[in-house]
């Protein structure tokens, strides 16, 4: 199924992958559960084998001690081998997480769904703060909780920043260190933990004014055609640039002749994607950074639907890894103008 997902519901526009069922944004956290198909349990089930290297009929079964597996048990699907000390997160129990700030207004439920055949679960809920650059360039702030049941993987929540006009995507951080916050399975979603996640709602906030301010200056600066080629070429084709620092080339020369086929739709997005010719957008460094925002959340996404898991990549795997590279590349360029 395009993007892993396996079910979903949506407030607003459909998204790009046309999949789900259309809601209302007033939904509660419990009502948004329900609708995306979400109002399942899982349990950590021991594990056996058979004592011998072959089925055969008189076969015996053997408990392999400290093994477990996590099954949904709605419909007894596997959905990963833990060990003895894993406490699963049930999904009722992540969406708690949001009653609190829905009921007083300060978010509204936009998303949630299944990825992977239930192995990720989501929520995405709209901050109610926004900000506008140049020109009419809407940037709406979200928090997004990723819960997985699967062995190895911890809860995630992060702030996800998303342009309107062309739906680019961002994940950042929610402190300064650079990291997510992050349960891991080995104790009970309890009220402790709520309480630490709920900070994360008032950082967010904190990081919205900081990401307005970081796109405010990316927007203020210009973008000359060749540092937007080596900004390129830095993301997406580092041996270029290697190879023209060991070759006498003249710095005028154009990399543009020599991109792969991805650096050129990144260089052709830049230009051609949609807000690309707003005044926030055009000739500076946050057009050249949503560039590459849009080329990894829609042309590359594109031909990631047949292996699944864009939308996941899209915000917690390797393409949000590159966006937040571009982000910070994108203001080095700036901070060098």
């Amino acid at each position: 199924m395009a993007a892993a997902v396996e079910t979903m519901a949506y407030a607003g526009d459909v998204p790009w992958h046309g999949l789900g069922v259309k809601v209302e944004d007033t939904m509660t956290p419990e009502e948004m559960l329900e609708v995306a198909g979400l109002n399942w349990t899982v349990s950590k089930r021991p594990a056996y084998t058979i004592d011998a290297p072959t089925w055969r009929p008189d076969i015996g079964i053997l408990n392999a001690e400290g093994h477990h597996f996590i099954v949904r048990d709605s419909d007894n699907s596997v959905l990963s081998a833990c060990g003895e000390d894993y406490v699963p997160f049930q999904n009722a129990d992540t969406f708690k997480f949001f009653k609190k700030f829905v009921s007083n207004g300060e978010m509204k439920m936009e998303t949630a769904g299944s990825l992977k055949d239930g192995q990720d679960i989501w929520g995405l809920a709209k901050l109610e703060s926004s900000f506008e650059l140049p020109g009419g360039d809407r940037i709406e702030g979200y928090l997004l909780i990723d819960s997985p049941h699967v062995s190895g993987k911890a809860l995630t929540i992060l702030f996800t920043p998303i342009r309107v006009v062309c739906a680019n995507t961002m994940a950042l951080a929610l402190n300064s260190e650079g990291k997510r916050f992050r349960v891991l399975h080995l104790q009970a979603f309890d009220e402790d933990i709520m309480k630490a996640a709920e900070e994360a709602l008032g950082i967010s906030k904190t990081k919205m004014t900081e990401f307005q301010e970081q796109t405010t200056f990316l927007s203020e600066k210009q973008a000359k055609p060749l540092d937007v080629q080596k900004f390129i070429a830095e993301l997406f084709q580092p041996q270029l640039l290697i190879e023209r620092g060991k070759m006498d080339v003249a710095n005028d020369v154009p990399l543009l002749d020599e991109f792969s086929r991805t650096a050129e739709q990144v260089h052709d997005a830049i230009a051609l994607s949609p807000g690309a010719e707003l005044k926030s957008a055009k000739g500076t460094w946050w057009g050249a950074l949503n560039g590459v925002t849009f080329h990894m959340d829609h042309t590359k996404r594109e031909s990631e639907r047949v292996k699944g898991g864009a939308l996941y990549s899209s915000w917690l795997g390797p393409n949000a890894a590159t966006k937040r590279r571009a982000l910070d590349l994108a203001t080095e360029y700036a901070k060098a103008a």
